[in-house]
């Protein structure tokens, strides 16, 4: 992968099972050196959910390592290694009946100079903090989104809505996969947050940028946010990665920070 004049990026990935789930069928992937950050939420059973996103999460991450986007672009590239983790699924899927139906959500993000690509399907998010300021980058591909798009719910009816669950894309499940890819200027100080639907169905807005309001060190933020999501009742498995764009104080700040703590003796 070509990352001429990428900015400073540092990463951090968490996944944690939850209060309710017996097992964990989120994955999560990330490479600050690559500009990489891919999570999926696997479906389909314990089984086939857990086989889809560590599938899903495979493939891709390999394959979105080795790619040469100058070749036919990057949104084209992207899409095109999408479509071949997909179908990887679907492969995988078909060949064993215990894993029939079994598919994923995906967030994916890619940051190649001063821009990060971001690819989805499904109701994974990806979310900017600047300024202060939470911002949702992804629009959920759902039953319930669709239905606010369409004027038939409000934000008040779609917080009950009983097919919230109910998602209209996902990853290995349909033909070919529908993926919806844009591009961002990225600045110095950017934090993104990557998200399975373990959090944000736990946390609203306002709670997770207070989160990342009262931390700064991302492995921090991370446990805190999942902490938050259990302590509203963990529902789900819940994944977070985040992708902090540092200008050279935040870097020697977080290097400290990174330093092993010496013992005290007495």
């Amino acid at each position: 992968m070509s990352q001429s004049a990428l900015l400073p990026l540092s990463m951090t990935a968490r996944s944690d099972t939850g209060r309710v789930r017996a097992h964990n069928e989120d994955a999560v992937f990330c490479d600050a050196g690559k500009g990489l950050a891919i999570l999926a939420d696997g479906m389909g059973g314990h089984q086939g959910g857990a086989v889809a996103a560590n599938l899903l999460i495979e493939q891709l991450s390999a394959s979105l390592a080795r790619a040469d986007f100058r070749k036919s672009g990057v949104e084209t590239t992207l899409a095109l290694h999408i479509e071949a983790a997909h179908q990887e699924i679907r492969k995988v899927s078909m060949k064993n009946p215990a894993l029939k139906g079994m598919g994923s959500t995906l967030v994916a993000g890619i940051f190649i100079t001063e821009s990060l690509w971001l690819a989805h399907v499904g109701d994974s998010r990806c979310y900017l903090w600047r300024d202060n300021r939470l911002t949702q980058l992804t629009r959920d591909h759902s039953l319930v989104q669709e239905s606010l798009d369409q004027g038939l719910l409000t934000l008040e009816d779609a917080r009950f809505f009983p097919f919230r669950n109910i998602l209209v894309r996902a990853m290995g499940v349909e033909g070919v996969a529908q993926p919806t890819i844009n591009r961002y200027d990225i600045r110095l100080g950017d934090l993104y947050l990557f998200s399975s639907d373990g959090l944000h169905e736990m946390l609203e807005a306002a709670e997770i940028a207070r989160v990342l309001r009262q931390n700064a060190y991302l492995p921090e933020i991370a446990s805190a946010l999942i902490d938050a999501a259990n302590i509203q009742g963990g529902e789900d498995n819940v994944s977070v990665i985040l992708a902090r764009v540092e200008n050279q104080t935040q870097r020697k700040f977080h290097k400290i920070r990174r330093k092993p703590r010496r013992a005290r003796t007495f």
